[in-house]
């Protein structure tokens, strides 16, 4: 609700008298000077590049963890949601694609390619005892699948040239941080440090600094300190970033960049072709890719669908899939530099996203029953 709120009052705000001031905050320029060294950049830049790299680690966490006790431990548990996943990304694309094919609109095609993990487990929520539990676990597997498969896209295909002295500054961090985990170092502010000089390294490397985050959310121990009775530092991490990931860089992301301003956006042309690429790529790409690629995986018997799920909870799954929402506006973002497109795939993610977030409860409430109590099971 705070996501949706916030998406409505940049909306409301980019669009109303004051337009003007929502485009002087985020192009306020913030930063450094020491002596001769000056290093600023825009606001929107710090909640893109900056804020987001919190939001990449605690993914990179989600990721490690899944790897490790979770659906993503063992091949035969992990290969329902990672067909699923690459199906769900690998169609949008070509669906993005089909309908935007020219030189100047081709770069969108990873927008439509990843799940908004938030929003799409807020629907199962809403939807209540009609969803298994199966069912949350198969799409929480299925959207940090496709986030990481968003996460390589990013570093492959949305970066600059690669610059080899910061790919090394990144190595010394990472060394610097694997150093400090084999001494034993508990203090967790000291690895605050190689995360930063990581950070420094990827941005300088001309690959987008988020992808730090990641780097280090995976390098993150998953078991508990030895002779410690207390949770892993991947779980504590986990359950202390939380909240402020999604409380308050996931708003302030979401107040930076949706909105987008329908006075000057031209939705003929190019434009209209990117919107209209996402919509078809989220709404019948997503669930086409994810639902097609499960199905011929299970009757191929190279995975086995969850007890207790059947085709209903599969279409139900695609669908909220679709919703894009912070990582396709982060793509939109990395895609275009020209104003009018980058607007008119943000305007596509968000109809995308709205409509896609209404029909899962829509379909969720038509095709799924309650569970039975469980006093009436016994």
């Amino acid at each position: 609700m705070l996501l949706i709120a916030c998406a409505a009052a940049a909306l409301f705000w980019a669009n109303s008298s004051a337009s003007s001031s929502y485009g002087a905050l985020w192009h306020t320029m913030v930063g450094l000077r020491l002596g001769s060294f000056v290093f600023e950049r825009s606001l929107e830049w710090v909640v893109n590049d900056v804020l987001m790299a919190i939001f990449f680690f605690v993914v990179g966490l989600e990721i490690r963890k899944e790897l490790y006790d979770g659906q993503l431990s063992e091949w035969r548990r992990a290969a329902l949601p990672v067909v699923g996943a690459l199906g769900g990304m690998v169609v949008p694309a070509c669906a993005y694609l089909a309908v935007a094919a020219a030189p100047e609109t081709r770069l969108g095609w990873g927008i439509p390619m990843a799940t908004d993990i938030a929003f799409a487990l807020g629907v199962l929520i809403l939807l209540g005892k009609r969803v298994p539990a199966a069912l949350r676990v198969l799409l929480l597997a299925v959207a940090v699948i496709d986030d990481l498969g968003a996460i390589l896209v990013i570093a492959l295909f949305y970066s600059s040239g690669i610059a080899a002295s910061g790919l090394l500054l990144a190595a010394l961090g990472v060394l610097l941080l694997v150093t400090l985990r084999a001494f034993g170092v508990r203090s967790m502010p000291i690895y605050v440090v190689p995360g930063v000089i990581i950070w420094a390294g990827v941005y300088a490397a001309g690959i987008h600094p988020t992808i730090a985050g990641v780097i280090v959310g995976l390098l993150t121990p998953v078991h508990a300190w030895p002779g410690v009775e207390a949770e892993s530092p991947a779980d504590f991490l986990l359950h202390a970033l939380h909240p402020w990931v999604s409380f308050a860089i996931m708003p302030v992301f979401a107040l930076a960049n949706a909105g987008v301003n329908l006075d000057g956006l031209s939705l003929s042309g190019s434009g209209a072709k990117v919107s209209l690429a996402v919509l078809v790529a989220l709404l019948l790409g997503k669930p086409l890719g994810v639902v097609a690629s499960s199905t011929l995986a299970i009757r191929a018997k190279l995975a086995l669908l969850p007890p207790g799920l059947s085709l209903r909870h599969l279409l139900v799954l695609g669908v909220v899939a679709g919703i894009g929402f912070t990582m396709s506006l982060f793509l939109a973002q990395l895609a275009f530099e020209d104003p009018t497109l980058l607007g008119a795939a943000k305007l596509g993610v968000l109809i995308a996203s709205a409509l896609a977030l209404i029909l899962g409860l829509i379909l969720g409430r038509a095709l799924l029953q309650n569970a039975e109590p469980e006093e009436k099971k016994r």
